[in-house]
């Protein structure tokens, strides 16, 4: 390929990229001044990023048109976030269980993957409130999974595209390679370093939690390529500028947050998931 050949093809890359900053100069401060705020603020961004992820999955997978599973799967995730609110962990639950029966009653096809998808999203919305709920850990705990998960893609991109070499799965995500993942873990072994450094958790159990979190992230990225790969989708939708869909931007933060959620639900309860992962 001549120069003027590879010109006109690297021309619109460098225009993605330039969007995908600009986006993410805005919506991450956004995300971030929400987290801090916590409360209704953060649950009311749960919920509606769960009913997004829950709305493309259904049109990931063909069901984009069945309205009678797409209203009891976004009303219950929406009852479930409200309950979240007022502090009424036991009615969310119960409202998601509602709808789970009631997406899966319903479907008139393709009923596992309409269980899925609601499954994804309900495991999303629970994980991210819980992460967030204890008042004195919450905050830190819920960047500490952000920052891995963001760190991890910006890592893996640029050492990707800078060293190159053997694909991790072509199959499924043609771009991804062996070397991006391990930048993205270096890149996580940082974010870890970091909150040892300002006093917020042990140095060693904090490294192995978040390289954990980092290859749970990178499955969770993986796991989505696969699922529009097996219906022949490049995106899972246009909501986010430069980005793709909700799940192309949280695929991987959803992954990361739910098993951070189970770590700290195992080691805190449910009022102190937050505690459970930064105190040690």
């Amino acid at each position: 390929m001549t120069e003027r050949e590879a010109a006109p093809a690297a021309a619109p890359e460098s225009r993605n990229l330039v969007v995908r900053i600009a986006a993410a100069a805005v919506l991450i401060p956004l995300a971030v001044a929400i987290a801090y705020a916590g409360g209704w603020l953060w649950t009311t961004l749960v919920a509606l990023a769960a009913i997004g992820l829950f709305v493309e999955w259904l049109a990931i997978v063909g069901l984009a048109g069945a309205t009678r599973v797409t209203v009891p799967g976004v009303a219950a995730l929406a009852v479930a976030g409200l309950c979240f609110a007022i502090g009424r962990l036991d009615a969310a639950l119960i409202a998601l269980a509602v709808g789970f029966v009631a997406v899966v009653s319903i479907a008139p096809e393709r009923r596992g993957w309409a269980a899925a998808g609601f499954l994804y999203a309900a495991a999303a919305e629970i994980a991210s409130v819980l992460v967030r709920l204890d008042p004195v850990k919450g905050f830190a705990a819920l960047m500490f999974v952000l920052l891995i998960v963001w760190v991890t893609d910006s890592g893996g991109y640029f050492a990707g595209r800078g060293i190159g070499g053997p694909k991790l799965w072509p199959r499924v995500s043609p771009k991804k390679t062996w070397a991006g993942a391990a930048g993205g873990l270096a890149a996580s072994l940082a974010v870890a370093v970091g909150f040892a450094a300002f006093d917020l958790g042990r140095v060693g159990p904090l490294l192995m939690l978040s390289g954990a979190l980092s290859v749970v992230s990178q499955l969770g990225d993986l796991f989505e390529s696969a699922v529009k790969r097996r219906f022949g989708v490049k995106d899972s939708g246009h909501i986010v500028p430069g980005h793709g869909g909700l799940m192309d931007r949280l695929d991987g933060f959803v992954a990361a947050v739910v098993v951070a959620a189970l770590f700290g639900l195992l080691r805190g309860g449910a009022d102190g998931v937050g505690r459970g992962l930064m105190v040690w």
